[in-house]
């Protein structure tokens, strides 16, 4: 019998323990590569002979280099392309693609703008797909932010995170994350840049622990962790309108000051000192973006390896 395919779409789309399995497996890989040149191959090389396919509808820096060097210490390769490589970019659809690429290479990851491109290239593909990015969510980050906290000392269960700013497709990973890691989520954004409330509802059914505190003070009393993102992301053109609503959730030293005495700042990065946070913050003794940024490596190891099912 033929095993279904695991794609990696929403960490709300995957079994807790499976979630665990992956986090588990990022942090014995990271471990077992302690000395090694940055290019060397993994000792047992899991995905020799595999190649993925890196599909970008979007920049980028993090998803781009860490699923890349991912593959190559895995032992395995990639190909990249954006859409305007390929004929998706004149027309082919989304479907036609899937298929094609699924008769080349084993995986895809793509980067996208839209969810639903995501979601309909899986559907055709018949081999796994994962999420680099969508409108909707970023699950690939989450898992290295988890990885990263976990290094820190911090049991994910239990655990306070607090989220301040623009509720966007990061918010929308931790919240699809609270249910199946267990840490209790406080969500503070400004009317209008809220996480959608059905997806809060639907997460808070699933057992998750999530509280939205419109004040960003009392939001971040005593928490364990303050995470912040960018306010204007690729394609929003409303950037003024944005700053302007989002001002007061800027994540400084005062808004630090509120949280626990030992908590930690996450934020994806690219960042915009000055804005969403401010470089005493990012730059300071309680960021761990830099760790975070680096785990995207080995958390998207553990996913390939989970995805190509070896």
């Amino acid at each position: 019998m033929t095993s279904p395919i695991k794609h990696f779409l929403s960490l709300a789309d995957i079994p807790a323990s499976e979630l665990r399995a992956i986090l588990d497996e990022a942090h014995v890989r990271k471990k077992a590569r302690t000395g090694y040149p940055k290019g060397k191959v993994d000792a047992d090389a899991p995905l020799s002979g595999y190649t993925v396919a890196m599909l970008f509808e979007k920049s980028s820096t993090r998803t781009r280099f860490s699923f890349d060097m991912g593959m190559r210490q895995l032992g395995g390769s990639s190909i990249t392309a954006s859409s305007n490589d390929m004929q998706l970019g004149r027309g082919e659809t989304i479907e036609d693609t899937a298929q094609v690429l699924s008769r080349f290479v084993d995986g895809i990851m793509l980067r996208a703008n839209s969810h639903d491109t995501i979601t309909a290239l899986a559907h055709s593909a018949s081999v796994p797909v994962i999420n680099g990015l969508t409108d909707y969510n970023h699950p690939c980050q989450i898992m290295a932010d988890l990885q990263t906290l976990e290094e820190q000392g911090r049991d994910l269960r239990g655990l306070s995170l607090t989220w301040v700013g623009d509720g966007n497709n990061v918010a929308m990973s931790f919240v699809n994350g609270a249910a199946k890691f267990g840490y209790r989520l406080v969500l503070s954004c400004p009317q209008n840049y809220q996480v959608r409330g059905q997806d809060v509802e639907r997460a808070r059914s699933a057992g998750a622990k999530i509280e939205i505190i419109g004040d960003p003070k009392n939001a971040c009393a005593s928490t364990d962790v303050v995470i912040a993102d960018t306010w204007v992301s690729m394609g929003d053109s409303d950037k003024k309108q944005r700053l302007a609503d989002l001002a007061d959730w800027q994540v400084n030293d005062e808004l630090m000051s509120t949280a626990a005495s030992d908590a930690l700042f996450l934020h994806c990065l690219p960042a915009h000192r000055g804005e969403e946070v401010s470089a005493s913050v990012i730059d300071g003794p309680r960021s761990a973006v830099f760790d975070e940024a680096e785990n995207r490596l080995h958390a998207q190891k553990a996913i390939l390896k989970y995805c190509l099912d070896t």
